[in-house]
């Protein structure tokens, strides 16, 4: 994510109005960062979802700032014991997300979405942070396998996104939780 070193707010994000190219991406990343660095992981989660709401059509920006799944994964290992601040459930919240999005783009911003479902599902295995099993059983929701997600992002998603989801799920299964 962009280094800032000065605290962020909303108004970094809401500038941009419903203009959502490169410059939004990097407002949203450098906000998560801001939100990280200020103890609020479920926050800095949050701005990340911002960040995938950019419309990159050939986005050179994804050279320097690749997708965040890494590093989603990164701030869930750092902030699973609790002593970064809270977390709140990250498996619920992107079950919630992935099947209640509007626009823009909902259908690629759920199967990003259902994306980061799976990667914070195997980062935070055994951390007691379940499914909405009530929102499964009352919507009849369906749970999209990883390789489902993957296929759907690799057809809409940006360049090279799904390569870097793909590095995301190992460094989820390879990496301690701190």
């Amino acid at each position: 994510m962009p280094a800032t070193q000065r605290r962020l707010d909303a108004s970094v994000t809401r500038r941009h109005g419903g203009v959502r190219g490169a410059e939004y991406y990097l407002d949203a990343l450098a906000y998560a960062q801001s939100h990280w660095r200020s103890g609020h992981p479920a926050q800095a989660i949050l701005q990340l979802n911002k960040s995938w709401m950019a419309e990159l059509a050939d986005p050179p920006v994804l050279q320097v700032f690749p997708p965040p799944y890494r590093a989603l994964v990164w701030i869930l290992q750092q902030s699973a014991s609790g002593h970064r601040g809270f977390l709140g459930n990250p498996v619920r919240h992107f079950q919630h997300l992935a099947s209640r999005l509007r626009s823009p783009h909902p259908e690629l911003r759920a199967w990003r979405a259902w994306l980061c479902f799976h990667l914070a599902s195997r980062t935070l295995e055994g951390h007691g942070l379940p499914q909405d099993g009530d929102q499964l059983a009352r919507d009849g929701l369906w749970l999209p396998a990883w390789q489902r997600a993957l296929a759907k992002v690799t057809t809409t998603g940006w360049p090279g996104e799904a390569d870097e989801a793909r590095r995301a799920w190992r460094d989820a299964a390879a990496r301690p939780i701190l």
